[in-house]
């Protein structure tokens, strides 16, 4: 008699430090509107973030309102939390050196954020009632359940204000919540953790350690943040255990070699359930590169739309340096990587379609509706993000032309052509002159 077997996949997406220096949130700053607008930063990763099941980035920052202010002590407009939310993300890791620059109003108002953008988060606590009823975080996804952990080395000397609590690394307490996230018995159990040395690009013997510990307790991913540049990735798969060092910077304002990108890890699980029991392994992991390109606005590159472009990227100094830093990367990973590849992404197309993107917060009313050039372009939403964008252009010098055209006709502001990635592109039309 054949027995009933359940094939089920989870895709995860881990990315990196999320940071926010002086130069992020002065170039997000909209001095007409006085708000921060991050759409033009998170542009085209947004797409990348959406097509995973769930989306896992480290907030290495606090929500702690103004002022303002990046390195040293991090606390990022609302903004950038709404804009997280937007792009994609579903959880956010709290634990690391910046937990309490703003000390106990940063952590608290941090949490209070994350809740009301109905973000799921865990590494930092109001008080020990609220670790004691959150953690290990169980996640739950497509028939999944997960236990996250995380973890970071210290807080940069700065006290931990009670009664807020800081997920430090302990080897003790790590065991015991490890025990506990074991007798949650979920699918899977992630460790994020907040370690290793700065700019490094190997892992030191504390990491190591830390790893063989976690994977000995039951973890099946460790996922490690910090350094600010890429560590190895290693897959096991006879022990169907996987760890990556460091995913370098998701974005930052740190423009020096190794720290202007990072990496955003793929890993899918695959779970069979045969005779009521359930099985849970690392079907597959890849991983793909992005870069942080810094003009007016920084604006995240990933390889899959922009290796090798010169029409976005027309700055020659920062080609070279987006060059630089995917060969850096492709040369430390393929040598030290362990079954982890780079996703290899199909070619583009060769019509590239464009649009003028509008910011979020225009008013669409009848005298807008009613401007020969808007109709004659046409104003649509976007699918999934409800963006506002004017027409479609084959061509992008047309596009800058036409936005050249809008912006003299109209009080709309901070207008930009941006390549099209959320559309199937369909038969250039013949003739077709925008």
């Amino acid at each position: 008699m054949a027995v009933a077997q359940d094939t089920t996949r989870l895709s995860l997406l881990f990315v990196g430090d999320i940071m926010q220096h002086d130069s992020n949130i002065t170039t997000a700053f909209d001095p007409v509107s006085k708000k921060y607008d991050y759409s033009a930063c998170f542009e085209y990763v947004a797409p990348i973030i959406r097509s995973a099941d769930l989306a896992i980035g480290n907030l290495e920052l606090t929500l702690a309102g103004a002022p303002y202010k990046g390195y040293p002590q991090f606390s990022a407009p609302d903004a950038l939390a709404v804009e997280l939310k937007r792009t994609g993300f579903d959880v956010l890791v709290t634990a690391n050196n910046h937990s309490v620059d703003r000390r106990k109003k940063g952590v608290e108002r941090t949490i209070r954020v994350l809740d009301s953008l109905h973000f799921l988060h865990t590494g930092t606590f109001v008080d020990s009632v609220a670790r004691a009823n959150t953690y290990p975080l169980i996640i739950e996804k497509n028939g999944f359940r997960l236990s996250l952990l995380n973890y970071t080395y210290g807080t940069n000397g700065i006290p931990i204000t009670k009664p807020n609590i800081v997920n430090l690394i302990d080897t003790v307490q790590l065991k015991l919540d490890l025990a506990k996230a074991r007798d949650q018995k979920t699918d899977a159990i992630i460790v994020f953790m907040h370690w290793g040395a700065e700019y490094q690009s190997l892992p030191n013997a504390e990491q190591k350690r830390l790893t063989k510990l976690c994977f000995r307790e039951g973890a099946k991913l460790v996922i490690g943040a910090h350094p600010h540049v890429l560590q190895p990735m290693e897959w096991n798969k006879e022990r169907d255990q996987l760890v990556v060092y460091s995913l370098g910077n998701f974005v930052s304002g740190q423009r020096p070699r190794y720290r202007d990108g990072g990496a955003m890890l793929w890993v899918d699980l695959q779970k069979v359930v045969k005779d009521s029991m359930a099985a849970t392994s690392i079907h597959n992991s890849e991983y793909e590169l992005e870069w942080v390109q810094k003009s007016t606005e920084f604006v995240m590159r990933p390889l899959r739309y922009f290796e090798g472009d010169t029409i976005f990227i027309k700055d020659k100094v920062a080609r070279d340096a987006m060059t630089l830093f995917t060969k850096d990367s492709r040369a430390l990973l393929s040598k030290h990587n362990v079954s982890i590849r780079e996703r290899m992404q199909s070619q583009l197309p060769d019509s590239v379609v464009y649009s003028i993107r509008l910011t979020d917060d225009v008013v669409v009313d009848s005298v807008l509706l009613e401007n020969p050039l808007i109709k004659f372009y046409g104003l649509h939403l976007t699918k999934e993000s409800e963006v506002r964008m004017l027409g479609i252009f084959y061509d992008y010098e047309l596009a800058k032309q036409a936005l050249l055209q809008v912006a003299g006709s109209t009080s709309l502001r901070r207008l930009r052509v941006v390549r099209r990635t959320d559309l199937e592109l369909p038969p250039r039309p013949e003739g077709n002159t925008n």
